[in-house]
């Protein structure tokens, strides 16, 4: 079933939409932009930032380059989409280096175990450290993850939904049957006799915000967009993907106004007709594109949700040392010992993690214009509870005293963990804590926006097009469908440009 059947009553933007102002330049944004401007529509991207990027923020200093924002990514291909809507080619704007090792899992009991692309070699690795038996049953859990990614992209993923009634059909009755709403850690946990194996195919859970213990088996496909389909990285670091969109819609006509916040949106008859700039400006719209973190705070008349549920917030510690470090792989899963315990830490008793595992990216091993001669840059990212005491955060947490503490404690962790003499070699850091997401204008100070819980998930979670507030105001970005993570928010920012232009057919 093409994209263009399952959307064949899809609701849209009613009137003119010949001038689009799309407030917001990171993926999402620029993800719209490019179909809009694609499609001949009129399109100026409005950003308080300096520059492209968003979440994927940059610090530049003393010779290193420090991603402040994703570390990890997958499925270009929904990328070169985007390049392709304004007759772009991917590879003429950017270059993408496979990794051949996706990660490297690093376990308390001082194995670890190397995730590679190549399925024939991920096993073997598999047989080398749990045996035979375990090898032969992931490459029956690789399948069965591709089939039920295959499965959920056309029908929950790779579209808009209005109605859980959107949903109705057999693709609803083969997830049912397949298991997909019984818990993830029972999921896998039927695949997998081996622990090890068991966390590294559901800690991806916490990517949806939430627990393993409590996500339904649906979200194991999150596994499929790394450990199954394969990491990239891009020269220059993350932060050259929006960099390189930016560049082709700007080159497109696509014209952007950095630097400025928006003020206001005017309204006139139930419909925007420009965005106010604080500069003094006024831009004309025809149709908005809003990719804010909370957009009812800004689009009048639009509600937000009724009884929100926020991810788990993050603690990231960006370094550029002066250390060789050999033998780090570019992305470390480092586990600690404590499992379930840890999660009942971040969603329910709102503290850090007591035993924390922490996702470590070292991409200067593969790109080296990321470091001077001898450095590395490193990026650590541990969860803790976010701002919201109803989503299980902790709001009393003092965050600007407690940081100090928790950066030593992470650098005490990483010395611990092999990556020996670190913490003298440091000759630039940057710190992010949940106070400061929530200063970036992130919702319960978390750059993970809504859980991905049973009732903000699919039709569930807020539409692109919302019922209520101005009728041509269309919202993209993680907190909207389809959801959290780089591949989402890129096709969200398609799916917002399709609520203005109607489907593109597949």
């Amino acid at each position: 079933m093409t994209r263009a059947l399952l959307n064949r009553q899809l609701r849209t933007v009613p009137g003119r939409t010949d001038r689009v102002v799309v407030i917001g330049a990171g993926l999402a944004g620029l993800s719209a932009a490019l179909r809009l401007r694609g499609a001949g529509r009129e399109v100026t991207v409005v950003d308080r930032c300096p520059g492209p990027g968003g979440r994927a923020g940059r610090v530049e200093r003393a010779g290193y380059a420090l991603d402040t924002g994703p570390s990890v990514f997958t499925a270009p291909d929904l990328v070169a989409d985007a390049f392709a809507a304004v007759g772009e080619t991917m590879a003429d704007r950017l270059t993408l280096t496979p990794l051949d090792t996706t990660y490297r899992a690093q376990f308390a009991d001082g194995s670890h175990l190397d995730v590679h692309a190549d399925r024939t070699a991920f096993a073997a690795e598999v047989e080398r450290l749990c045996g035979a038996g375990e090898a032969a049953a992931l490459l029956r859990y690789l399948d069965d993850l591709a089939e039920l990614y295959e499965l959920q992209l056309r029908t929950f993923i790779d579209r808009n939904l209005d109605s859980p009634l959107d949903l109705l059909g057999p693709e609803l009755l083969a997830l049912a049957r397949r298991g997909g709403f019984r818990r993830l850690s029972k999921h896998v946990g039927a695949a997998f006799t081996d622990d090890r194996l068991r966390r590294l195919f559901s800690f991806q859970a916490l990517y949806a915000g939430v627990s393993p213990f409590r996500a339904i088996a649906a979200y194991a496909v999150i596994a499929q967009l790394d450990i199954g389909a394969g990491v990239w990285h891009p020269q220059g670091g993350i932060g050259a993907v929006p960099r390189a969109m930016a560049a082709a819609a700007a080159d497109a006509g696509v014209e952007f106004r950095y630097g400025t916040e928006v003020a206001q949106l005017e309204l006139a008859g139930g419909r925007v007709t420009g965005v106010a700039l604080e500069d003094g400006d006024l831009l004309p719209a025809d149709a908005v594109v809003v990719t804010a973190d909370a957009p009812h705070r800004l689009v009048p008349g639009l509600r937000g949700p009724r009884r929100p549920v926020y991810s788990p917030s993050c603690v990231a510690l960006h370094l550029g040392v002066r250390a060789e470090l050999p033998g780090q792989a570019h992305h470390t899963i480092s586990f600690g010992a404590a499992w379930e315990q840890v999660f009942a830490e971040l969603t329910r008793d709102g503290r850090p993690m007591s035993d924390p595992s922490l996702l470590i990216s070292m991409p200067s091993v593969t790109d080296r214009s990321l470091a001077p001669e001898g450095g590395q840059v490193i990026s650590v990212v541990a969860p803790t509870p976010n701002l919201d005491p109803r989503s299980g955060g902790n709001p009393d947490l003092d965050w600007p005293a407690l940081a100090p503490r928790y950066r030593e404690e992470l650098l005490a962790t990483l010395e611990a963990r092999g990556w020996t003499g670190v913490s003298e070699a440091i000759e630039v850091e940057e710190l992010l804590t949940p106070v400061d997401w929530a200063a970036q204008g992130m919702a319960a100070g978390t750059p993970f926006a809504l859980a991905h819980t049973f009732g903000q998930t699919g039709p569930f979670r807020p539409s692109t097009l919302p019922r209520g507030g101005p009728e041509n105001v269309v919202l993209a970005g993680s907190s909207v469908q389809p959801g959290v993570g780089v591949p989402m928010v890129v096709i969200s920012g398609r799916l917002a440009a399709e609520r203005i232009t109607g489907p593109v057919p597949a």
